[in-house]
Formats: structure tokens, C-alpha cells, sequence
């Protein structure tokens, strides 16, 4: 590995490093809330709807599929749906509506009061995205974004934003995916996940009783 090869992956270590010390002390709480949020609102019927452009696309249509599938133990399965990967309405969406309405008409045909969208930038200042949010809020979604550093469009738009402190896009993603994770595994405590996939009766009825107090 030549020297500035070295020097460059020194830095991106770094670089990750740092962002992850900033979410865990000023994140950490917020993701596993969300986790516990969604424990209240999956089981009992609850939608998530996720969205993000590029690496941000992944990102989304990873945390869905943890959810649709499993994180790391058995338990049922819970509805989660990535916008970006339904094709055909993204792009007869995108052709008939223009490309910022791509994810907003989505969240308008899915989403019920009290489901969650989550929505992933980079940047934060993508339109579609902000478009997506507002449609969300105005619904009656609950709407977390998860973005680079503040202060940006989509994190004043939703209800709550993970904003990672990161200079560099690769950076904000990688970070994002950890927050991911520890989302996931915060909610499979929460909704009661065991390994032979049983869901706890009685977490089950506090997660109901929750849902119904938002």
C-alpha cells in the first residue's frame, strides 16, 4: 500500500472514529427510543416506510428488510417498505410528476396516521426527500431523518433527526448503518423477539398499550 493510500485510510478510520463518538453520546439514546417507538407500533399493525437516493437507497431498503426478514433473532415478521425500490410507481411517478415527487406520493398512498417514514440523507437537502417528509408530517407519519451535519431542509422538516457530524459522505453513511443496527436491535428488545421467535404476550400488550397513547 503506497504512503498516501496508508495516510488516506488513516484518516477515513479517524474520520469514523470521531462521528461514532459524537452519536454515542449524543445519539445513542435517540436511535434505541426509536426502537422502542416502533416496538409500539409494528406489532399491532403499524407500517414503516423508508426512502433515500443512492447509498442512502440501500441504506433504507436495508433497514427494511431487518424488519420484513430478521435483525438477529427469530420473531414475526413487520410491515416495511422501501419506496425507492418499487420501480414501476418510481418511475411513472417520476415521469408523470417530475422526480421530487417520487417518494411524497408514495408516502401519500402507504402511509396511515401514526406509521413511520424515515428518511435518509447525506446531505439533508435532497427534495424529493423534503417533499417526502412534509407529505409524511401532514398525514399523520411520524417522520425521522436521519442526515449529515446540521442544520439542513430535512432535519427541520421531521420530527426527529439523527444529524451525524461527519465531513465526508462516506462517513454519514457508514455511521447511518450502525444507527441502523442498534434501531433494529432495540426494537427486537422492545417487541419481545426470543430465539425460538416467540413474541412475549405481555410485551405485546404494552406495545399496544402504547400505541394506543400516541
Amino acid at each position: 500500500m503506497s504512503t498516501t493510500a496508508q495516510r488516506v485510510a488513516h484518516e477515513h478510520c479517524q474520520s469514523l472514529q470521531d462521528a461514532l463518538a459524537h452519536f454515542r453520546a449524543e445519539g445513542l439514546a435517540q436511535v434505541t427510543e426509536w426502537g422502542r417507538h416502533l416496538a409500539a407500533v409494528l406489532p399491532v399493525g403499524g407500517r414503516l416506510l423508508a426512502a433515500g437516493n443512492g447509498g442512502s437507497a440501500a441504506q433504507a431498503q436495508h433497514l427494511t428488510a431487518e424488519l420484513v426478514g430478521r435483525y438477529r433473532t427469530e420473531r414475526p415478521a413487520y410491515s416495511a417498505i422501501a419506496l425507492h425500490a418499487e420501480t414501476s410507481s418510481l418511475t411513472a411517478i417520476g415521469n408523470d410528476y417530475g422526480y421530487d415527487e417520487v417518494f411524497s406520493r408514495q408516502v401519500e398512498a402507504h402511509g396511515r396516521p401514526g406509521d413511520i417514514l424515515v428518511v435518509l440523507s447525506t446531505s439533508g437537502r435532497s427534495p424529493n426527500l423534503v417533499r417526502a417528509a412534509n407529505t409524511g408530517r401532514a398525514a399523520g407519519l411520524r417522520v425521522w431523518a436521519m442526515t449529515g451535519p446540521r442544520p439542513n431542509p430535512l432535519a427541520a422538516e421531521a420530527d426527529e433527526a439523527l444529524a451525524i457530524d461527519a465531513p465526508s459522505t462516506a462517513t454519514v453513511q457508514e455511521a447511518h448503518l450502525v444507527a441502523l443496527h442498534l434501531m433494529c436491535e432495540s426494537f427486537d428488545i422492545a417487541a419481545g423477539a426470543e430465539p425460538d421467535g416467540a413474541l412475549g404476550a405481555d410485551r405485546a400488550a404494552e406495545a399496544a398499550a402504547r400505541l394506543a397513547g400516541h
